[in-house]
């Protein structure tokens, strides 16, 4: 058997959904055992957990290596960025759990493999993909959003540290009262405190929250939405581009199936008038 067949029959079972179902099973097992790790379990439990991660370890690397050597060169393969990701995940799996200096790291490192069902999932690639478009948007936000911070956290030290230096005598403290304001952990205790001195001041937090929770957070939202929106688009389009290829593929198929037969009737037509 060639190397082409052999390469034929792994992307039968890359593209297999069966295949694709089983692995996501595998992944959400190796998940549920490593947290099944954290309970005081019976001695021949946590031996039972240890031998079924070597072996989901290995199934790990060998449906890696199908996938690698399904593609028509290697290196298509690493050309996308959840191959990448993968292939990352199951290479950091083979760190051996009973080296002692290295099977902390190990055990950690094995937590991402829940992290592959993104991968295998389309919606979760969408979602992930979103979020990492939307990144560079929201960093202009999440600075703009800072520099509010910043201001109120030193018109807050500047008025209120007397009254409370726990809660606004430095920046660092100032901000870490304002972002207790922004997620109302009892935001409403410190305005009552500051306005036993100063009646106003529930000015100061009313604009804060305006700010901080209303107006950057929609645009957060707004951002990740039409991010999303992008995606979802995205996602159809290749969709309909790989279905418009298999389409044209199985017609140029059809069209040399139909060119092949005609030679065969023309073959049968010269050997018929020969024969005659």
């Amino acid at each position: 058997m060639t190397w082409s067949e052999f390469q034929f029959k792994f992307q039968h079972i890359r593209d297999n959904k069966l295949f694709e179902l089983f692995v996501i099973t595998v992944i959400i097992l190796s998940s549920l055992m490593i947290g099944l790790k954290t309970y005081d379990l019976p001695s021949g439990v946590m031996t039972f957990l240890w031998v079924m991660d070597y072996a989901v370890t290995v199934f790990f690397l060998i449906e890696i290596l199908i996938r690698m050597a399904a593609e028509d060169r290697l290196v298509d393969f690493f050309k996308k960025g959840w191959n990448i990701f993968d292939f990352t995940i199951v290479v950091v799996s083979l760190i051996p759990l009973d080296d002692s200096q290295y099977a902390l790291i190990a055990r950690m490192l094995r937590l991402f493999r829940v992290m592959r069902l993104i991968s295998f999932i389309p919606e979760l690639r969408v979602l992930v993909s979103a979020l990492i478009s939307a990144l560079p948007r929201m960093g202009y936000v999440a600075l703009l959003m800072f520099i509010i911070f910043y201001l109120y956290a030193v018109i807050g030290n500047l008025l209120f540290a007397q009254i409370n230096p726990t809660l606004w005598g430095d920046l660092g403290i100032s901000l870490l009262t304002l972002f207790r304001v922004a997620t109302f952990e009892d935001w409403t205790d410190v305005m009552y405190e500051t306005m036993a001195v100063y009646s106003l001041s529930w000015i100061y937090y009313l604009t804060f929250i305006f700010f901080s929770a209303f107006v950057f957070l929609n645009m957060m939202i707004g951002i990740v939405v039409e991010v999303l929106d992008e995606e979802h688009k995205k996602m159809i389009a290749l969709e309909e581009e790989v279905a418009s290829n298999e389409v044209m593929a199985h017609h140029e198929k059809l069209e040399r199936e139909v060119a092949d037969l005609h030679r065969k009737i023309d073959v049968l037509i010269q050997q018929s008038s020969k024969g005659s």
